[in-house]
């Protein structure tokens, strides 16, 4: 049965974390209710100490509820091993920390193909497919670089490219851009949008309110609780899984049209001021050109030389 298009992948049901007994009890977590669908960017904000950390860590599977239920994708993995657990956390769940943690005395390239170890992959196809994704992020002639010679924005991004190695379809993010100056910020988030935009499913937790702009929902936590949470984008809006990435096209030539298929489905064709989108079919029957008729050519006449007086 085909999966809908935004179908609820995560649900905590009264979920509770404590720590302590008697006199000394807290409450992390207290009572927590949570449905996230797939392709949301939920921004999580809060004083510290509301519970931020702990609920990724609980969604994460580093950690685990004293009481109530946790469902992921409509199964519950309260009782599931440490080793399915692990499995998890290597193939659907990519993590991003606001210290990096890089392994210092790693290079770029082995820092980012690290998670495929867990996958069994064989080092070379990890060294390739790690080389790839430094590629996206513009960070291919740095590969061989130890993480103390980059910059804290070049970091995070060769932490968000090892998180997204292992391909997952959610993204758990604490305090990202807490230890980055605003340009560095900046460009993380544009890094977050665009996996966003593929339809990858992201929560995140900030101190920084002028980030809730990137969110499709902002949930305010106080005391182990929601106190607020608003959704800023509809449901019916939110992108899917496979969606194209943005992009970004410089027409050079006015007379020549200029052809673009977004995916298999659809695609763009400019022509001089004129641009058209839509089924790749129906476009194919308008711009394709139709065959010109080769018409038969005339036998030429031979010509008779003059002959000479003489």
């Amino acid at each position: 049965m085909p999966k809908e298009k935004n179908e609820i992948i995560i649900e905590l049901k009264a979920v509770t974390k404590r720590y302590g007994f008697g006199d000394a009890e807290s409450f992390a977590l207290h009572n927590f209710d949570l449905t996230v669908k797939r392709g949301e960017f939920i921004m999580i904000m809060g004083p510290s100490g509301c519970g931020k950390t702990t609920l990724l860590n609980i969604i994460g599977l580093l950690d685990r509820p004293t009481s109530g239920q946790y469902l992921l994708n409509d199964k519950s993995v309260d009782h599931i091993s440490s080793r399915k657990k692990a499995q998890f956390r290597a193939n659907e769940i990519g993590f991003i920390f606001q210290n990096f943690n890089l392994i210092p005395n790693l290079s770029v390239i082995e820092n980012v193909s690290l998670p495929l170890i867990y996958s069994g992959h064989h080092k070379t196809r990890r060294l390739k497919k790690a080389d790839e994704i430094l590629e996206r992020f513009h960070l291919r002639e740095r590969e061989y670089y130890m993480p103390y010679q980059l910059s804290g924005g070049q970091q995070q991004r060769v932490a968000i490219a090892r998180s997204l190695i292992s391909k997952p379809s959610i993204i758990l993010a604490d305090e990202p851009t807490g230890n980055l100056d605003s340009r560095s910020s900046h460009i993380i988030m544009e890094e977050l949008r665009d996996i966003h935009a593929q339809g990858n499913t992201i929560i995140m937790v900030t101190h920084n309110p002028s980030l809730t702009t990137y969110a499709t929902r902002v949930i305010n936590m106080l005391d182990g609780e929601i106190d607020t949470d608003i959704k800023t984008v509809d449901d019916s809006e939110l992108p899917r899984p496979g969606s194209p990435e943005r992009i970004s096209v410089r027409i050079l030539s006015k007379k020549r049209p200029v052809e673009l298929e977004v995916d298999s489905k659809t695609k763009v064709v400019v022509s001089g001021e004129h641009v058209t989108i839509g089924d790749s079919n129906s476009i194919d029957a308008v711009t394709k050109p139709k065959p010109k008729k080769k018409l038969a050519k005339k036998p030429r006449k031979k010509i008779k030389p003059e002959k000479k007086e003489p």
